[in-house]
């Protein structure tokens, strides 16, 4: 997977794109773009979309503090681009923007859980304790979930206009 220039600027751009989304929707709690744009990166770029995915996750802990909360960034967000890339590329145009939506939710109401086993390891937490941690979280899991369903209906044209940019640019 070898980048050009053009791609490591854009790719920059991208998850740069993603911290940025992210800060400016920091007012409503767990409801976020993050989930939209690692599935709409990953349909234009498939795996060179953990590109700017990682460039996002380096981007929060640089700028927010390399913690404890920050460890499970490092694979969160890849659970959610390989689902991505198991999907048909050749979905019908009708059904593709449902599942897209019900993906994106599932990973929010499961970040919860995702996040979990980090924390048990790091915090020596039992399984019962486990189990408390996720449940503690649930409220803002269905929020966090509910907001990735509605910010999805944004995943299907943000991954056209990528398209149409990567096409107008590899035409020049």
């Amino acid at each position: 997977m070898r980048l050009k220039t053009r791609e490591l600027a854009i790719f920059a751009m991208l998850g740069a794109i993603m911290y940025l989304s992210k800060i400016i929707m920091e007012w409503v709690p767990n409801v976020h773009l993050l989930g939209t744009l690692v599935m709409a990166y990953t349909l234009v770029y498939r795996k060179k979309a953990l590109y700017p995915i990682y460039v996002y996750v380096f981007l929060n802990g640089a700028l927010a503090g390399f913690n404890a909360w920050w460890i499970p960034y490092l694979y969160v967000w890849t659970v959610l681009w390989a689902v991505t890339m198991l999907l048909p590329k050749n979905m019908p145009k009708k059904v593709a923007p449902i599942i897209y939506m019900v993906v994106c939710a599932l990973h929010g109401f499961g970040f919860g859980i995702l996040y979990a086993p980090s924390q048990a390891v790091m915090f020596g937490l039992s399984f019962e304790a486990t189990l408390a941690w996720i449940a503690s979280g649930f409220p803002f899991d269905v929020m966090h979930g509910i907001g990735n369903f509605f910010c999805g209906m944004l995943i299907v044209p943000i991954a056209s206009v990528l398209r149409m940019l990567e096409r107008s640019a590899n035409s020049e």
